[in-house]
């Protein structure tokens, strides 16, 4: 894939300024001059009635063009409890969500939920992508590790000194247990450190991947097919740990059997800073309100576990009670129809909800532009095939838009399945390979026909 570097101003008034002049250059030979004083006049019209859209760029403002955005250490100001800040970045041709998210150390629910705008695996070249990189801190003791299972993210709050005006915040996104494998909720410990782990498999999981006629082992060795992946925190509750993973795209995914996965990158950051011993607490608020710069905030999301409609009309009543408490605070009044449309969306991006507020910071039009990387971290690359080499064809479609879809999918499997789209006069092949062997070939079209019932076929290519 072909990485093109795009400036953040791409889509400034300053280019299309600079596009203009160049144009009435090349046909002032052509054309009278009352036609290029007329076109100047119509074009600064259209640019005056487009204001709203270039002025911020136009007017140069620094804030809106950012090189560099902080994506897991954050500083937290005395008495505030929001870190970060929303952004943007405009994508690139065969770029997906999963891939930007990553890159950002977002989880894959942040980025879908504020992005619904977008296809998931086919974003189209040139979209600006909102990077949600604000978060309210949940209500919890600010020391150790802190687990919010609404919003998918952990905390961690190293030792500083207590008279520091500014505390050094680390934040993770993170996959949890799913539907009737929920992770716990309350108060524990790390009680052990292991590096390159082995699986001991329960047997309950065993039981569930045999009905799906995928056995597995008593004990799944370290390696790329080991779900624990290269480091493990076990913590006090039996049987559970923070781990990393070998299906990096499940984080942000309520998807495990109960235990708590990260990105690669982020439980080898986090396994080399903590100790045994180091606490961790595990809560599901899905109502967060935090102060910055003395504007209140709001974030809602979806929430962990369902709650029923008792359970969750006594949170909102709470919520509610607590906003005008806040307020009152400091002697400001609250956006009641910003808090509704908040809780309607439940994006979970925070947005201030004090009526001195002047402007919507979900906006994606109010945020900073990121330069963009020359290659996004851990993007999955795929290798050429060539003659002799064991391929599978997973399946064909008429139209390249499913093909292109399915192949994204693919490469970002756990571990990767390395895809690609081959067009011929019968339709678009979404080719999976190199593979190693013909055996492996054939493990990996049983791997598709199971995980996504095509009947994915073996070939060598010729």
């Amino acid at each position: 894939m072909g990485i093109i570097w795009r400036e953040a101003y791409n889509l400034s008034w300053i280019k299309i300024h600079d596009s203009l002049n160049y144009s009435f250059m090349i046909r002032r030979s052509s054309h009278p001059p009352h036609f290029v004083v007329l076109k100047v006049i119509v074009c600064s019209m259209i640019v005056l009635l487009s204001g709203c859209q270039f002025r911020p760029r136009f007017f140069g403002l620094e804030e809106y063009h950012l090189d560099s955005i902080q994506t897991s250490q954050f500083f937290l100001k005395k008495n505030d409890s929001v870190i970060g800040q929303i952004a943007a970045i405009y994508s690139l041709e065969g770029e997906t969500l999963p891939d930007i998210a990553r890159h950002f150390s977002l989880g894959f629910n942040e980025i879908v939920q504020t992005n619904k705008n977008l296809d998931v695996w086919q974003v189209k070249s040139g979209s600006k992508v909102l990077l949600p990189l604000m978060f309210i801190l949940p209500e919890a003791p600010q020391h150790g590790i802190v687990i919010n299972l609404a919003n998918m993210r952990l905390f961690y709050y190293p030792v500083q000194n207590s008279d520091q005006s500014v505390k050094k915040v680390v934040s993770f996104p993170l996959g949890i247990g799913k539907k009737g494998w929920s992770t716990p909720k309350g108060k524990t410990r790390i009680i052990r450190k292991t590096k390159s782990p082995n699986w001991t498999v329960p047997v309950s999981i065993r039981k569930e991947h045999a009905r799906k006629g995928d056995p597995l082992p008593a004990v799944v060795k370290a390696g790329p097919d080991n779900p624990l992946g290269q480091y493990a925190l076990r913590l006090g509750f039996p049987g559970y740990l923070l781990h990393g993973t070998n299906k990096p795209y499940g984080v942000g995914l309520r998807i495990s059997h109960g235990c708590v996965r990260l990105y690669p990158e982020h439980i080898e950051a986090l396994f080399n800073e903590v100790s045994v011993g180091t606490p961790v607490t595990i809560i599901d608020q899905p109502y967060l309100i935090g102060w910055r710069d003395n504007m209140l905030y709001l974030s809602v999301h979806s929430g962990h576990e369902k709650q029923s409609k008792k359970t969750n009309k006594r949170l909102k009543n709470k919520l509610l009670k607590e906003l005008r408490k806040k307020s009152e605070f400091v002697g400001g009044k609250i956006d009641w129809f910003a808090v509704k449309k908040i809780l309607t969306d439940a994006t979970g991006v925070p947005t201030p909800v004090l009526t001195s507020n002047n402007f919507q910071i979900s906006s994606i039009d109010n945020v900073p532009i990121v330069r963009r990387p020359k290659l996004l971290f851990g993007i999955p690359l795929v290798p050429p095939l060539s003659k002799g080499d064991w391929s599978v064809v997973a399946t064909s479609f008429f139209t390249r838009a499913p093909a292109i879809k399915l192949a994204a999918m693919l490469n970002h499997q756990g571990p990767q399945i390395p895809s690609r789209v081959l067009e011929k006069n019968d339709g678009f092949h979404v080719i999976a390979g190199p593979f190693d062997s013909k055996s492996q070939a054939f493990k990996i079209a049983q791997r598709i026909a199971r995980e996504f019932e095509y009947d994915a076929k073996v070939q060598q290519i010729n």
